[in-house]
C-alpha cells in the first residue's frame, strides 16, 4: 500500500545508502541492517536488543512491540522517541515530515533510465493507446501528446464519422436497423439508434459487430497516415 511502489528502489540500493549515512554519522558503532517480513522483524525475538528508537507516529507500534515480547518472556525495550523532521519545501499535496512518498512523487515526469531500443517494435509510428472511464483524462494527455508533436487519432470522432452518410457504416447500419432510425436529413438519429439497442445485447452486438471493424480500419488508415508524414 506504500505510494508508488514501483519507483521504490531496490533493498540492496536502500541497505548501501543506509549503511554509508550511519558510517558517516558515527563510524565507531556497529551497524546489522536486517530485512523485515513482517511489521516486527526481530524486535519481538531478539533478546539482546535494550531499545527502541520510535518517533511520534511509531510510538503506538513500540507499544506493540513490547506487549509481543512480553507474551515472548522477554523483557521491555525502551521506548525513546524522537521528533520527525520537518520539510520546508514539502508542497500541499505532501506530508509534512521528510518523507519517502513525497520523493517518490517528485519523481513524476522525470526520466529515470534511458529508454532501449527493443528490436521487435518499428521505429515508426510508434502506437500508443490512451484508454480509461469518464473523467480520467484521456483527452488532456492527449493534447499534451500532440504539443509534443504526436499524431492524435480521436477513436470517437472515428465513430461518429463511420455513421454519416457515405461512411463505411451508414448502410449497413440503416439495413440493420431500418430506415426509422434517419433524420429527414437522411443523416442517423444516434438517438433513435441507441434506444433500439441499449439494453438489448443481442441487437447492441449485431450493431458493435458493423461498427467496431470500420473504426478499426479507419484507424488503421489514420496510422498509415502518420506514417507518411513521419
Amino acid at each position: 500500500d506504500k505510494v508508488l511502489p514501483e519507483l521504490i528502489e531496490p533493498y540492496e540500493l536502500r541497505t548501501a545508502k543506509l549503511r554509508e549515512f550511519l558510517e558517516d554519522v558515527k563510524p565507531s558503532l556497529c551497524y546489522d541492517i536486517v530485512p523485515l517480513a513482517d511489521p516486527f522483524g526481530p524486535s519481538i525475538t531478539d533478546p539482546d536488543l535494550q531499545c527502541l528508537v520510535v518517533s511520534e507516529e511509531t510510538r503506538r507500534g513500540g507499544e506493540a512491540v513490547n506487549r509481543k515480547r512480553l507474551e515472548n518472556g522477554l523483557p521491555e525495550l525502551a521506548l525513546h522517541e524522537i521528533q520527525l523532521m520537518k520539510d520546508p519545501d514539502h508542497s500541499q499535496n505532501e506530508e509534512e515530515k521528510i518523507s519517502s512518498s513525497s520523493l517518490r512523487q517528485r519523481l513524476l515526469g522525470t526520466l529515470l533510465q534511458p529508454p532501449r531500443q527493443d528490436p521487435a517494435l518499428p521505429l515508426r509510428p510508434y502506437v500508443i493507446g490512451l484508454t480509461g472511464g469518464t473523467g480520467s483524462g484521456k483527452t488532456s494527455i492527449a493534447k499534451l501528446l500532440g504539443h509534443l508533436g504526436a499524431f492524435v487519432i480521436d477513436a470517437d470522432q472515428l465513430g461518429h464519422a463511420v455513421y454519416v452518410p457515405g461512411g463505411p457504416a451508414y448502410e449497413p447500419v440503416v439495413a440493420a436497423f431500418g430506415a426509422e432510425i434517419l433524420n429527414k436529413d437522411g443523416t442517423i438519429n444516434r438517438k433513435v439508434l441507441g434506444a433500439k439497442v441499449f439494453g438489448n445485447q443481442e441487437r447492441l452486438k449485431s450493431l458493435t459487430d458493423i461498427v467496431w471493424p470500420e473504426i478499426a480500419q479507419m484507424a488503421k488508415e489514420r496510422v498509415r497516415e502518420a506514417a507518411a508524414q513521419g
